[in-house]
């Protein structure tokens, strides 16, 4: 939570409900706050608290120190919290939209997401627009002059992964752009705005596990051998049943990649990547976004 000091909570009711796909729906939320609210980039990271049972909206502690006071609520007393990202900023409307996943009613958000009627009321931790300072809370940084770019995403991250593609498909001249999105099943696929030369490559699991995918699309499209690589950095791995997989790019190279979803496939799409393609590992970010059976926030 570093960027508590540029992050505020916003209260919003639900205004309107579109079912985009059999797992994909978009929230509309609004609230006269939102004429303060921002985003720093199309990949811009929130979090949605959720009401307990019996609360009409989030009890969460205001004031300076009030993360430190919600994490030290009970269970029982702390409203869950769930990571996001902003779709499409309306701040002169007052609206926000917010897509999430469903998954049944197996967990908070996705609880509250199947049975939300507009009306319902949640907090958002988003920027302030009032605090000029960046948000820090998006890493779509591509470097100027990049050549190539590879999007890689399960659908956790595919709000984020569209709108980079629309903020490619507004450039003059893009990259060349391949963009790997794996979904539940082939009816998630969605109509993307994105540069007319974008290639988007949608990999239905239909029974697979998360990120099987992924793994073998990548392994198919940058072979080793025809990058001519012949093995990059040694990596540790990273923990990602008690670490959050969390690698930033800090290099330009010809090719830029971002990388997010589901922890263990991205930790495997990085070896893969780094130890066999060879290709450095400070021009990829790698974003452990959720792990499953884990609760990462």
């Amino acid at each position: 939570m570093a960027a508590q000091q540029t992050y505020r909570l916003f209260e919003v009711a639900l205004k309107a409900r579109h079912v985009l796909s059999p797992s994909l729906v978009r929230m509309v939320f609004s609230g006269a706050e939102v004429m303060h609210m921002k985003t720093d980039g199309p990949d811009q990271r929130i979090k949605v608290f959720f009401p307990l049972p019996g609360q009409a909206v989030p009890q969460v502690p205001s004031g300076e120190d009030w993360y430190a006071r919600y994490r030290a609520l009970a269970d029982d007393q702390r409203p869950p919290m769930r990571t996001y990202t902003i779709r499409q900023l309306r701040a002169a409307q007052g609206e926000v939209d917010v897509d999430f996943v469903l998954h049944g009613e197996t967990g908070p958000a996705s609880y509250w997401a199947t049975r939300a009627v507009p009306g319902d009321r949640v907090l958002l931790l988003a920027p302030d627009a009032q605090v000029d300072a960046h948000s820090q809370g998006c890493e779509w940084q591509p470097p100027a002059g990049v050549g190539q770019i590879l999007l890689v995403a399960d659908e956790t991250a595919l709000p984020a992964v569209a709108g980079i593609l629309e903020e490619l498909a507004a450039r003059p001249q893009a990259p060349r752009t391949l963009a790997l999105l794996e979904v539940a099943q082939a009816a998630d696929a969605l109509a993307l705005r994105a540069p007319a030369d974008a290639e988007v490559v949608w990999l239905p699991r239909e029974g697979a596990g998360h990120g099987q995918r992924l793994l073998q699309a990548v392994q198919a499209r940058l072979a080793p051998a025809a990058l001519g690589a012949a093995g990059g950095d040694v990596l540790e791995d990273v923990d990602v049943d008690t670490q959050i997989l969390w690698e930033l790019a800090d290099a330009a190279g010809p090719l830029y990649a971002w990388v997010a979803g589901e922890a263990g496939a991205v930790m495997a799409i990085r070896r893969y990547l780094v130890q066999s393609c060879g290709l450095d590992r400070r021009a990829i970010t790698f974003m452990g976004y959720w792990r499953q059976g884990r609760v990462l926030d």
